[in-house]
């Protein structure tokens, strides 16, 4: 299985933020240290287009980001401060998962070891998102007709608002979140389904509605691809998750996704997401599990 990674999707933040930066480097390592990704497995992604940008978000904004940057409001909302630096991780990123995208047109399954900032909006960027990958990616790939359809299968914790509204309406795609009820953002967006989970959920009742919806996904979307958000906030003791799935129900729960892929015969292409854990090794750990499962 092909996987995207690039050194600079490591970008240093102000001591105390919040957001685990160095888990994309944790995760490439201890991949590489179990063996499972070979050199011949890793591809490096250059920055994403502008023109590819464009598939997706509106030109001012872009213009913003090329030009002076993002104000101190746009800052806050996205929770992350502004540089030429984070501009240019953030188009890694989204060449990253165009990357797994095709790889996993080509063999199956494909990776990339970020993205999932499914928090970008078409206009603005928040919750530490500033370009969403996967929609530009699906739009790239319905550009080259490589697909029609595509399903976002989307299990971060928090509700996948920007990729809903950017293709709210738009019966090409179909969107799936499952997340919690009461948790960021506070104002939700309609996803093509939404499924909203209370706090405190364990592992029992996560898995077994997923697995209820899971076979219904296919019959409503048709899709030629799917791509897998498998944020790791679900998990106990997440910072911002409220979730109380077990390490073994993360794995339960990757499994599940790319397994049923596979008995369709689907290309899976997977993003991070989202995981808060009290440390970035333990972060990086839960990370991991989704590709042990799908290098399996």
């Amino acid at each position: 299985m092909k996987v995207s990674h690039h050194p600079d999707y490591y970008l240093p933040l102000p001591e105390g933020h919040p957001f685990p930066m160095v888990k994309y480097t944790l995760v490439y390592d201890r991949l590489r240290a179990a063996g499972l990704l070979p050199a011949e497995n890793i591809m490096l992604p250059e920055e994403a287009s502008r023109t590819d940008l464009e598939l997706v978000h509106s030109q001012e904004y872009l213009d913003r980001l090329f030009g002076e940057g993002l104000s101190a409001q746009e800052q806050r909302a996205l929770g992350v401060p502004w540089s030429p630096r984070l501009l240019r991780r953030s188009r890694l990123a989204v060449q990253g998962t165009i990357l797994a995208a095709h790889a996993a047109l080509e063999d199956g399954r494909g990776g990339n070891l970020a993205g999932g900032t499914h928090h970008a909006f078409r206009d603005h960027g928040e919750g530490f998102c500033v370009l969403n990958d996967v929609a530009i990616a699906i739009r790239r790939l319905q550009r080259e007709s490589q697909i029609t359809r595509a399903l976002v299968v989307d299990l971060d914790v928090h509700q996948g608002n920007g990729t809903a509204a950017i293709f709210e309406g738009d019966d090409s795609v179909f969107t799936f979140s499952m997340h919690g009820e009461r948790n960021y953002p506070s104002r939700k967006m309609k996803s093509t389904l939404d499924v909203g989970l209370p706090d405190g959920i364990s592992d029992d009742i996560y898995l077994s509605t997923l697995e209820d919806h899971l076979p219904r996904l296919i019959e409503k979307s048709h899709p030629d691809i799917v791509f897998y958000l498998a944020g790791v906030d679900v998990a106990a003791g997440d910072r911002y998750g409220r979730f109380n799935l077990s390490d073994e129900g993360v794995r339960a729960r990757d499994r599940s996704v790319i397994e049923w892929t596979a008995r369709h015969g689907l290309p899976l292409a997977i993003t991070l997401a989202g995981g808060y854990s009290p440390n970035a090794v333990r972060t990086a750990m839960l990370h991991t599990i989704v590709f042990e499962e799908a290098m399996k």
